[in-house]
């Protein structure tokens, strides 16, 4: 049975179950996370800080809550990033033409990366100095 004209169609890559999947979806993951670094100059300097910001909470944090506040503060910049970085491909990949929508897109995407970071500025302000 044919799908209704102007229906959307699924993903030929959806056929995938069970470990095959799980691996699939692994793998586009590191695809995502060597793009990320190859392109996007905020996640490579976001990673850096990550890099040295992980094992300061491990030493800092006087105990598991403290240290788990303060590394998932640090993630969530780079899980943010990531969603910005996707949203800008995707607004490029439409149109490189400057256009209203696609220039509030990235703005609200910015906007969520400055929240996270501003986050991680909270949380670790309160677990260090409160």
């Amino acid at each position: 049975m044919s799908a209704a004209k102007g229906a959307p169609q699924a993903s030929p890559h959806k056929g995938k179950t069970g470990l095959k999947r799980v691996l699939s979806a692994f793998f586009y993951s590191l695809d995502g996370f060597r793009a990320a670094w190859k392109h996007e100059d905020a996640f490579r300097q976001e990673t850096l800080l990550a890099l040295l910001l992980i094992p300061l909470a491990l030493f800092l944090g006087e105990s598991g809550i403290d240290r788990a506040l303060m590394i998932a503060s640090v993630f969530l910049v780079l899980i943010v990033e990531l969603v910005n970085s996707a949203i800008e491909a995707t607004v490029d990949r439409i149109s490189l033409e400057n256009h209203e929508l696609a220039k509030r897109a990235k703005d609200i995407g910015s906007a969520a990366v400055l929240l996270a970071l501003c986050n991680v500025l909270i949380v670790w302000g309160l677990v260090l100095f409160a």
